[in-house]
Order: structure tokens, then C-alpha cells, then sequence
């Protein structure tokens, strides 16, 4: 082979080498291959994230329906307990009533057995201040007497009513029944019979 040929060959060597293409000798090639593995991290990544989110709020789910259930349970005990505390709310008071209603028990039962009638009533009398006074120390239950007052509407509830030259302004005569405080509030007004001033 002449020097003529035996370059030209050498020189389509040459270019058949610069033909072939190298990995990394095409850099927008490289480029789309690391976008396409991002894209595929970020899917996944978007997945997870859901997925993530999706127990949080089944977590959170579980939880408000636990708070509902706890509140709904506590209603109804505080339902319950107020019911109980109206039902029982006088216990205090009536175990204070009970020892009377024996003390009144004795007392018929002695009437019966006996003829003094002045120790009968005696007994009843003092029944009647010993409740009376233990009404008002504890319980705050006073009763008032009206007969002779200047009469009250906030306190008397006339029943009868007569007109007299002796009294000046309407006055109380009687009690037909005796009011009641509690504390400072009148729970009961007295029934009673008023004096009215004659019109001159």
C-alpha cells in the first residue's frame, strides 16, 4: 500500500472515532435523564407526604371522637348528679324535722294515757318553740308577728277588712296566719284582718 493510501485510511479512522459518542460527550441527554429521575423522586416523595397526612387525620379523627364520647359521658353525669342533688336537697332539712315528729308522737301518745290536759299542751308548746327556734338558727325560717303594724302589701294579705274610728291608717288587728322570712326575703305573707280609718 502506497503512503497515499495508508493515510487516507487513517484519516477515515479518524473520523469514524469522532462519530462514536462517549457517555458524557452529550450533556442535553444527561440533563433529561436526571429530570426524569427527579420527577420520579418527587412522585414519590407526593405520595408518602399523602400518606403521611392521611394517618394524621385518622389520628386526629380518633381523637375528636374520643373528646365527644369524654363530654358526652361527663353531660350526662353532671345530668345525673343534678338530678340527684334536686331529688336529695331538703335530706339535711328533714333530718331535722324527724326528731319532732317523734317529739309529737310521745306527746299524743301521753295525751291518751292521761287526763292532764294543762301538761299536754305544756308539752306541745314547747314542740312547737323548740322547732320553731331551731327553724330559724339553722335554716334561716322566721316568722313575724303583724298584729298592731301599719299594714304592709308586701307583708300582709288582708282577709278582712273593718273600718274603726281608733286607727289612723290601715292597721293589722289579727293574724289569721303568721308570715314567714327567709333569711330576708318573705316567702309567706301574713294573713290577717285590717282596721281601716273611718272617712271623715
Amino acid at each position: 500500500m502506497s503512503k497515499k493510501e495508508t493515510a487516507q485510511v487513517n484519516e477515515n479512522q479518524a473520523e469514524n472515532t469522532e462519530d462514536i459518542q462517549q457517555p458524557g460527550d452529550n450533556p442535553e441527554s444527561e440533563e433529561a435523564a436526571t429530570e426524569l429521575t427527579s420527577e420520579s423522586s418527587a412522585e414519590l416523595s407526593a405520595e408518602e407526604k399523602i400518606a403521611e397526612l392521611e394517618t394524621q387525620l385518622a389520628e386526629t379523627r380518633d381523637q375528636l371522637l374520643r373528646k365527644a364520647a369524654d363530654f358526652e359521658n361527663f353531660r350526662k353525669r353532671m345530668n345525673q348528679d343534678k338530678q340527684s342533688a334536686i331529688e336529695y336537697a331538703n335530706q339535711s332539712l328533714l333530718l331535722d324535722i324527724i326528731p319532732i315528729i317523734d317529739d309529737f308522737e310521745r306527746a299524743i301518745t301521753a295525751g291518751e294515757t292521761s287526763a292532764d290536759i294543762t301538761s299536754f299542751l305544756d308539752g306541745i308548746k314547747m314542740i312547737e318553740k323548740r322547732f320553731t327556734a331551731q327553724l330559724e338558727s339553722k335554716w334561716g325560717l322566721k316568722r313575724f308577728n303583724s298584729a298592731g303594724e301599719i299594714f304592709d302589701p308586701n307583708l300582709h294579705e288582708a282577709l278582712m277588712m273593718e273600718k274603726s274610728p281608733d286607727v289612723t291608717e290601715a292597721t293589722v288587728q289579727e293574724d289569721f296566719s303568721k308570715g314567714y322570712y327567709l333569711k330576708d326575703r318573705v316567702i309567706r305573707a301574713a294573713k290577717v284582718k285590717v282596721l281601716m280609718p273611718e272617712e271623715k
